[in-house]
């Protein structure tokens, strides 16, 4: 395979290993080894000093993209558009010096935004492999030694996928022997694939539904079109990524489709269950759903909000889905969510702006919200939450039910001019944040400043 020179410049600010008292190992894939934003880790600072963590490197020229890194055995991976190729690549976790890059193909020509930033799939990794899905709906398997493409497939080619406004941003779920995808046809709203071979296992429908348009929304040619801006067709694919769980002795996918929250069955993709009220009539469905003692729930914003269902057998061999609470007091945009002691924490705010809520995750009662903790993408390690927000700054936050409680704050530096979209990550006591083609690397590591 041709691969383009991975033209990268690092700049090492220190070079310490990685710390030995900070535990709770690797983060493989999209919102970490659950899939629920938390992290195990222990041994982290509790209190940030001013200006934040110690910097330990900084890679630049990764190229454009919103892909949060996946870590690990020692490497970091994520995706990038460099010049007219989208590519996925591969750094040295211990100083972020390049190991490869492997071209997807040409970069996907987005249609709005017109600037065409890049990919926002962070890669799964799963033993000695990894999967990705590029903009243009290119599912693809990679060897994680040295980024050999052994099987790729196209979403839109092969099962009639629709490329949602804001292009595939998806990050695919492997479990078991399946890849799981939303390709968002009318034959194949989800798709299984074979993990070692591509092929494919079986395919999902999500049916359309009777469902207003939202304000501004017009509908010209078969196209949506939203103040103004056109949107394109309409597909049934979104820009959140799956989950499985386990109910009732059954293995489920949860999946916020352009059209609704979704149950499907893991052995043939039927469909269990679905849940229309948290999807947005733009279908702008961002966040990744949450499982939480037998609560399913998923939010979205532009004057929409999120709600719980309680699911329970139906007798015949089927799944129920009964709303619990819907609440407008978590609109939650792109930043994803938290439940933490029976607490949900996430932005309330679409594109105007927004701010940190806290509600009682079993009755979606509203705890608090506070604008001194901006809209932004949150995790969870070790008793805090790490929010990084839209606009760059990182703020470290003690979990509370009663008010907002800060214990560190500061400014990203080299801040581009788009919005900051890649989520943090946090890995073997570091502290990741990627800002298109900037990453930086903090060692949030008690030990790091002999606590």
């Amino acid at each position: 395979m041709t691969r383009p020179a991975l033209c990268l410049a690092f700049c090492m600010l220190a070079t310490p290993s990685l710390a030995d008292s900070a535990a709770g190992g690797d983060w493989p894939q999209w919102q970490g080894p659950n899939r629920d934003a938390a992290s195990a880790a222990t041994g982290l600072l509790q209190e940030w000093p001013e200006g934040g963590p110690k910097l330990a490197w900084q890679v630049e020229e990764l190229g454009g993209g919103d892909s949060a890194p996946a870590i690990a055995d020692g490497r970091l991976y994520g995706m990038s558009n460099r010049g007219d190729e989208e590519v996925v690549w591969a750094l040295n976790e211990s100083d972020g010096s390049p190991l490869w890059a492997s071209p997807l193909g040409p970069a996907f020509d987005q249609r709005f935004p017109q600037s065409k930033e890049g990919p926002g799939c962070t890669p799964t990794v799963n033993g000695d492999r990894l999967y990705v899905i590029g903009m243009g709906g290119t599912v693809a398997c990679l060897r994680a030694a040295d980024g050999e493409v052994l099987w790729r497939r196209s979403m839109t080619e092969e099962f009639g996928g629709v490329v949602p406004a804001w292009s595939y941003r998806e990050s695919p779920l492997v479990d078991g022997g399946r890849v799981i995808c939303t390709p968002g046809g009318k034959d194949a709203t989800i798709a299984a694939l074979d993990k070692l071979t591509g092929e494919t296992i079986w395919t999902t429908v999500v049916p359309e539904a009777e469902k207003p348009a939202g304000d501004g929304d017009e509908q010209e040619g078969g196209r949506r079109r939203r103040r103004g801006f056109d949107l394109g067709p309409p597909s049934g694919a979104a820009y959140s990524s799956p989950i499985a769980i386990d109910f009732d002795g059954r293995r489920q996918y949860l999946q916020f489709t352009g059209l609704a929250l979704v149950g499907v069955d893991a052995e043939d993709g039927r469909l269990l269950w679905r849940y229309d009220h948290p999807a947005n009539a733009m279908r702008i469905n961002c966040s990744t759903p949450i499982f939480h003692d037998g609560l399913a729930f998923a939010a979205s914003a532009y004057g929409t909000g999120g709600g719980a269902v309680r699911l329970s057998p139906d007798g015949q061999g089927g799944v129920e889905a009964e709303e619990v609470y819907f609440s407008s007091n978590m609109q939650n945009h792109h930043g994803g969510m938290l439940v933490i002691d029976n607490a949900l924490y996430g932005a309330n705010g679409g594109n105007g702006g927004g701010f940190l809520a806290c509600l009682d995750f079993p009755s979606g009662e509203l705890l608090w919200r506070d604008r001194d903790a901006p809209k932004g993408a949150l995790l969870y390690a070790d008793r805090r939450i790490y929010l990084r927000s839209e606009d760059g700054e990182v703020l470290l936050i003690e979990p509370n039910r009663d008010e907002l409680i800060t214990h560190g704050r500061f400014e990203q530096p080299q801040r581009t001019d788009k919005p900051a979209w890649a989520h943090p990550v946090v890995a073997n006591g570091r502290l990741y944040i990627r800002d298109q083609g900037l990453l930086l690397c903090y060692d949030v590591s008690a030990a790091a400043s002999g606590g």
